[in-house]
């Protein structure tokens, strides 16, 4: 398998850091974090991601609005976009699906097994 660009997208640094170097634990994950949807959009534009990890409770525009301004304005960029949240009743995860989400990551994840949690997500 050949390096998989994987970006992660919360607005918690903590979070973000954590994340970035448990996906960096994979040799085949090339990592970069965005701390915004608004700074994701502009990221997805310019890196061409192949995986979205997308955190789905921020300020200004949450994940639901990134995800759908992502598919609608960076036409160019259709990698997987899969949700990590606290938020994980089934009607909610229904509900990051039906917007077109491929999948939801548990909040708080397990640092040791995120990257093998975010790749069971990349197409091959």
């Amino acid at each position: 398998m050949s390096t998989v660009k994987v970006m992660y997208v919360d607005d918690e640094e903590d979070i973000r850091q954590v994340a970035e170097m448990s996906l960096q634990l994979d040799p085949e994950l090339d990592v970069r974090t965005c701390a915004s949807g608004a700074e994701a959009l502009k990221e997805a534009r310019a890196w061409r991601p192949d995986l979205i990890l997308l955190d789905v409770m921020m300020p200004g525009m949450d994940g639901p609005e990134t995800l759908t301004r992502l598919r609608r304005e960076v036409t160019e960029v259709s990698a997987p976009v899969v949700f990590v949240t606290a938020r994980t009743q089934a009607y909610e995860v229904d509900r990051y699906v039906s917007l077109g989400a491929a999948g939801v990551i548990a909040k708080p994840f397990d640092p040791m097994t995120l990257a093998e949690q975010a790749k069971a997500h990349i197409s091959s």
